[in-house]
């Protein structure tokens, strides 16, 4: 029998009870992905993160409870909270990731974390059958990358009083769907949410692989690069966004909750 170390982290927040949580477990040798997926499905958050260390950094993967995830924004600033707090990591060190993504990086910025991430552009695309009814809202633009749906609303309070029916938006063949407005708050320039429940998660907190796609969408449509969104979860949750290219630095701040052990037998 052996433990292994698992933290329950607060993401894109700098209190606790807020924002997005997610597991970190800190891994010392590899283990198969049936067991990671068991262990996701034990912690019931919308993502676990596994983090190993390898020969150029860590290796990170992420797990919802029901399916393994190509890109997580809230569980891998939850890693690198966990890998400086515990001083697995150097204080002032970046960390490099080897991820179902490619290489990911994570600097510290002030008392907030910079996350380097793959911007994943949507393109205009025709309306899902059956959108407009599973969402309870006419979009006014639709459009698809590899993993989501971004469906642009009218105005912030559309996007505040959707009630989806998640069992409609489970049928689309997505990821999930990012629903965003500009913000009517002058300071932030644009709000989402963020539905997925294919995956097992019906309404995440605040995500950060959604705002890979927000930051083009947003940067096109306002004229600038760098952005600041805020998820309407009932958490709640801000993101500053910066559109550099094909990529997008996410930056956020993070609040340890519970440290303890997972025994493994």
């Amino acid at each position: 029998m052996s433990n292994v170390p698992c933290f329950h982290v607060d993401a894109f927040t700098d209190r606790a009870f807020a924002g997005n949580p997610a597991a970190v477990c800190l891994l010392d040798q590899n283990r198969p992905a049936r067991w990671m997926q068991a262990v996701a499905a034990e912690m019931n958050l919308s993502e676990t993160a596994f983090v190993r260390p390898i020969a150029k950094g860590f290796s990170l993967r992420w797990f919802t409870p029901k399916v393994e995830v190509d890109l997580c924004g809230h569980a891998t600033l939850a890693a690198a909270h966990v890998l400086w707090s515990e001083r697995i990591a150097k204080k002032g060190a970046a960390l490099r990731f080897t991820t179902r993504s490619g290489v990911l990086t994570a600097a510290r910025s002030g008392g907030s974390i910079e996350l380097d991430f793959p911007a994943r552009t949507a393109r205009p695309c025709e309306r899902p059958a059956g959108l407009g009814r599973a969402l309870g809202a006419a979009p006014r633009a639709v459009a698809k990358n590899q993993d989501d749906l971004v469906v642009e609303l009218g105005s912030e309070r559309a996007v505040r009083a959707l009630r989806p029916d998640f069992a409609l938006l489970a049928a689309l063949p997505v990821r999930g769907v990012a629903v965003t407005a500009r913000s009517s708050d002058r300071r932030f320039h644009f709000v989402s949410r963020f539905f997925a429940p294919r995956v097992g998660v019906d309404e995440d907190p605040v995500t950060g692989s959604a705002h890979c796609a927000l930051a083009p969408w947003w940067a096109e449509r306002l004229g600038k690069t760098a952005m600041k969104g805020r998820q309407l979860s009932a958490r709640g949750g801000v993101v500053e966004v910066r559109l550099d290219g094909d990529r997008v630095v996410l930056r956020g701040a993070a609040v340890t909750v519970v440290r303890g052990q997972l025994v493994v037998r």
